[in-house]
């Protein structure tokens, strides 16, 4: 083999579409990490309600998104690809964050982790059933073996789920919302582009999200200091837009069902921030458990997947 060749060969693979997913979903995830404790900060002194936090966010994302659209010229979106955006509108611009700010009102950030620790799952499920991917039996092994650890991790931190509270069912719905408008964003991103898709969905769901930030804040003007409204900030601009930038363009990439793997590290990092932020105790199991959960990270992107039979 020649020095070109060698080259060449070793040009494409660092270059290659599955290693540039994954980057790009880690830069989400990333981003994502700070969701969970920030969320906490917002809505914990009581000066801003859930709905005001939840709905909120979404409008200040909304306006740096008509702003980025806007300005760059972006072609409308075309018949059912309306339909399609309204999926993940409903997910994870209404559904995910609404639903979270109500149950960290008694959550904490620690318990709060275990809906992250869930997506991976969720969005593989979604990637099957609505993106035609067919993940090997290998896959979905160590995927539910993260899933699992993931959990248990989590529970460690959040005191464990001695029995089901109204808060717990929350954070279930806000799985099944986000990991159905994770997976439809996914494949959407791939004919739009990624920020867009994001970006025409929050355009989308502004004039709801407007409706009740409006009506949030006149039955309870929202308060708080520069703590709780740097959180919300952070909410609106990197949780609600920037993030899924990178995360709708790791996704697109694909395959996708790989890509939402690499959210198993999320709870870790969202714990390690609710640690250094809320000063929430972090144990020796706990650290054992995060490890856990890296290497079943690790070991589920690395399991190869198979598209269905006639797919791209």
């Amino acid at each position: 083999m020649t020095h070109n060749s060698s080259a060449t060969l070793l040009e494409a693979h660092a270059l290659s579409p599955s290693r540039a997913g994954l980057g790009w979903g880690l830069l989400g995830v990333g981003a994502f990490s700070f969701t969970v404790p920030f969320t906490r900060v917002a809505v914990e002194g009581g000066g801003m309600s859930p709905l005001f936090v939840g709905s909120g966010r979404a409008v200040v994302a909304a306006l740096l998104a008509a702003v980025a659209l806007a300005v760059t010229r972006q072609r409308p979106p075309r018949g059912a690809q309306w339909g399609r955006l309204a999926v993940v509108a409903g997910g994870v611009v209404v559904g995910f964050p609404v639903l979270t700010s109500y149950a960290l009102t008694t959550a904490s950030a620690g318990h709060g982790a275990v809906v992250i620790a869930l997506l991976p799952a969720a969005t593989a499920v979604m990637a099957v059933l609505r993106g035609h991917e067919r993940p090997p039996t290998p896959f979905w092994a160590m995927a539910a073996v993260g899933a699992v650890a993931a959990v248990v991790f989590a529970s460690l931190q959040g005191g464990g789920f001695g029995g089901l509270h109204w808060s717990d069912l929350l954070l279930l719905g806000a799985v099944a919302a986000a990991g159905t408008g994770y997976a439809e964003g996914g494949i959407l991103a791939r004919e739009l582009g990624a920020w867009q898709t994001i970006s025409w969905a929050l355009v989308l769901s502004a004039p709801l999200m407007a409706a009740l930030t409006v009506l949030s804040a006149s039955s309870r003007p929202p308060t708080g200091g520069p703590a709780e409204w740097s959180a919300f900030a952070y909410l609106g601009v990197v949780s609600m837009f920037l993030g899924f930038f990178a995360w709708y363009r790791g996704l697109a990439i694909g395959p996708m069902a790989r890509v939402g793997q690499v959210q198993l590290v999320q709870p870790v990092m969202s714990i390690c921030w609710a640690a250094l932020l809320l000063r929430e105790q972090i144990t020796w199991p706990t650290v054992l458990g995060g490890l856990a959960v890296i290497v079943c990270a690790g070991a589920t992107v690395r399991t190869r997947t198979v598209r269905a039979a006639g797919t791209s």
